[in-house]
């Protein structure tokens, strides 16, 4: 087993669009992201309480899905043992420049064929005026526009099969599984694992279809439960198509709002923000397919779509 703790946390994604206007105008009139310089065919946006450069680099594409998820290590001692342990397993493709604000990034592919990249070395954010916030312990004055999501959560990927993920994760790159699902038939259809204190950071969930390498969705943190109430006023107003929710889930307690971004690609709300750990012996919560039967943790039936909708589309 890897040594707990050599990833920090989930830092950003690189999300594919075939609607890049459109997408930005939800991510920052809707959403309340910060847009922070673009590149070729990308834009770099931040939530308001991120410390580093960017949260989300949205970028133009024929398609949509996710092309990367961005890891920080906790220290550049722990970046060569992650890099090592991943090259081990044949699974590197190797280093190259990062993004503005990133240093030299490590990219890797989990089992399923997920991109992500590790790096140590960043650029902690300094606003510029009119963005300086009044409490110096903020990273961005609070935007007062849209949604205004504090930070990203997390990201939940689908994929041929769980296992092999999930063991990725706790045996190489240090992580363990705080819940899952496991069918009758033994197979675990759902795997949710952490890196640090947070209940889960990276999901995965089985894809019907049998592909590899595609997203279920990214998620945003708000600051409480009422903000996502004003949300979903915010989305039905903005003509935002609501797939389900405001509701709570029974795994990991999460009280959510599913959308769908101009893109196609979805997006969650959620608060409580993922559940603390702090027991250093957790012992994984599994959920039988009976209980998965009953639904959400207030009754509420699991929709066709949260199975079947997943992008790039197939």
């Amino acid at each position: 087993m890897h040594l707990r703790h050599e990833i920090a946390h989930v830092s950003h994604v690189e999300l594919l669009t075939p609607a890049p206007e459109q997408s930005l105008w939800f991510f920052t009139e809707v959403m309340g992201l910060t847009e922070n310089g673009s590149e070729g065919d990308s834009v770099y946006l931040r939530t308001w309480d991120d410390y580093e450069h960017h949260t989300l680099k949205l970028t133009a594409h024929t398609t949509s899905g996710i092309r990367r998820t961005g890891l920080r290590a906790s220290s550049p001692e722990a970046l060569d043992r992650l890099v090592k342990a991943i090259q081990d397993q044949d699974l590197g493709i190797g280093w190259q420049d990062g993004d503005p604000g990133i240093g030299p990034c490590f990219l890797f592919r989990d089992p399923d064929g997920h991109e992500m990249e590790l790096y140590w070395e960043n650029e902690w954010y300094e606003a510029p005026p009119g963005l300086v916030p009044a409490l110096k312990n903020q990273a961005q004055a609070y935007p007062g526009r849209g949604v205004c999501v504090r930070r990203l959560d997390h990201v939940n990927y689908l994929s041929a099969e769980v296992e092999p993920n999930t063991s990725f994760i706790t045996d190489v790159l240090g992580g363990r599984v705080t819940e899952q699902i496991r069918l009758d038939t033994g197979l675990i259809s759902g795997g949710w694992t952490h890196f640090a204190n947070k209940s889960y950071d990276l999901v995965y969930t089985r894809d019907w279809t049998g592909s590899n390498g595609r997203l279920h969705h990214i998620a945003f943190a708000t600051d409480t439960r009422e903000d996502i109430l004003r949300a979903a006023d915010i989305f039905l107003d903005k003509n935002v198509h609501i797939e389900t929710g405001p509701h709570k889930h029974a795994i990991q307690q999460t009280f959510f709002l599913y959308v769908y971004e101009p893109g196609g690609n979805r997006i969650e709300l959620c608060n409580p923000c993922a559940r603390l750990i702090l027991a250093p012996d957790w012992k994984t919560i599994t959920w039988s397919e009976s209980e998965r039967a009953k639904g959400q943790a207030w009754g509420l039936k699991t929709i066709e779509s949260f199975h079947t909708h997943g992008t790039p589309p197939v």
